[in-house]
């Protein structure tokens, strides 16, 4: 049975043009299936009776289940899938005064092994499928309701969940394509992100095939700390990273990346880290996101102060480079940015096979 979550667009018209099924057909299942999160084919009405008939001998649309659905103080709520095998990820919305934001997950935990994520941590044990990356977006939207105003209640998407995206390439794209499909979520380029801690020919691949807005995991200032923080850095480093992000904006939605910047007490967070950062990056337009470590059980690192925070964010927009803070959000329900975890069966057996996997994913 084809589950019909994991074809994107052109993957379906050609589904429906192998039983000899005109693209319009294709269209209206995908309007039924991801604009109006239908799952019973009898309910679509205006399809022929006996395509449906076929429908049901043929495909299902099976999103991952959703195991639990958390609450926090703030607003935020913490969705756990179960993707099988022992595995969960989590998913996270966050609602605001002028967007609604959902942040999904593309691999069950992750083989990058970022010193400061509670995700790394767990190990890695697959690539998401289609199915259940889209499916994130489509279980959520059915939890959040519709807004009685007619307004869409996630307007952004953001692939900074559990995983590395571009280390799923084809997966993350194929997902990406139907969040952009205006037969399906109509998000705009510049409101679905995704972020990658630098997989540099996959951003160049990602550029080509389908651009949208871009945030880079940067989180030091140079090769030697960014060897300990993100290891992938000794395989792609900083001075091939700036390079992609100039490439990439040569077709980006957005005329600049974000560069994502975790602050670690005593170890990125002075005043020679900042300066240094606006070194590194004064040939790629950008704005930076720092962001408040969260801590974790085990995690050797602690948050940088506030007065810390404000004094590094100053040297940046001092020098004229926009600079944000993130606001620490779902923090009591282990929300928050690098606290996801959810439930990882570890394969990677870490004996430093982190760049080889990658190599393999791409492959």
């Amino acid at each position: 049975m084809q589950n019909l979550l994991d074809l994107d667009p052109a993957q379906l018209t050609a589904w429906f043009a192998a039983r000899g099924e005109k693209p319009f057909r294709a269209t209206q299942v995908l309007r039924w299936v991801h604009r109006f999160g239908e799952s019973d084919f009898d309910a679509m009405t205006d399809i022929a009776k006996s395509l449906r008939e076929k429908l049901k001998a043929e495909a299902v649309v099976v999103p991952p289940a959703i195991v639990s659905d958390k609450l926090s103080d703030d607003g935020t709520r913490k969705f756990l899938f179960d993707v099988g095998n022992g595995n969960a990820v989590e998913t996270v919305f966050i609602p605001e005064d002028d967007r609604g934001t959902l942040c999904v997950s593309t691999q069950a935990g992750c083989a990058l092994d970022c010193s400061f994520c509670s995700t790394g941590k767990q190990g890695f044990n697959r690539n998401l499928t289609v199915a259940e990356i889209i499916g994130q977006l489509w279980q959520v939207n059915k939890a959040l309701g519709r807004d009685p105003r007619g307004e869409r209640i996630i307007s952004n998407v953001v692939l900074m969940g559990m995983g590395e995206p571009l280390a799923n390439f084809e997966n993350a794209v194929a997902a990406l394509k139907l969040m952009l499909d205006d037969n399906c979520y109509g998000l705009s380029r510049r409101r679905v992100t995704v972020s990658t801690s630098g997989l540099v020919p996959a951003m160049d691949r990602l550029r080509d095939e389908c651009p949208v807005a871009l945030a880079v995991s940067l989180h030091a200032p140079n090769d030697r700390l960014r060897d300990e923080l993100v290891p992938i850095n000794q395989k792609y480093p900083l001075t091939e990273l700036m390079a992609a992000c100039r490439r990439y904006l040569e077709k980006a939605p957005r005329d600049f990346v974000t560069f994502e910047y975790v602050m670690l007490d005593g170890v990125n967070d002075h005043d020679y880290d900042a300066r240094e950062l606006l070194s590194l990056t004064q040939d790629v337009p950008c704005k930076f996101n720092l962001i408040p470590f969260n801590p974790f059980p085990g995690s050797p690192y602690r948050r940088s102060r506030p007065e810390r925070i404000r004094r590094f964010a100053d040297i940046l927009m001092g020098a004229g480079v926009v600079t944000t803070t993130r606001k620490t959000r779902g923090d009591d329900i282990d929300a928050a940015c690098g606290q996801l975890a959810g439930q990882v069966q570890d394969k990677t057996r870490r004996t430093g096979r982190r760049i080889i996997m990658l190599e393999e994913s791409k492959s």
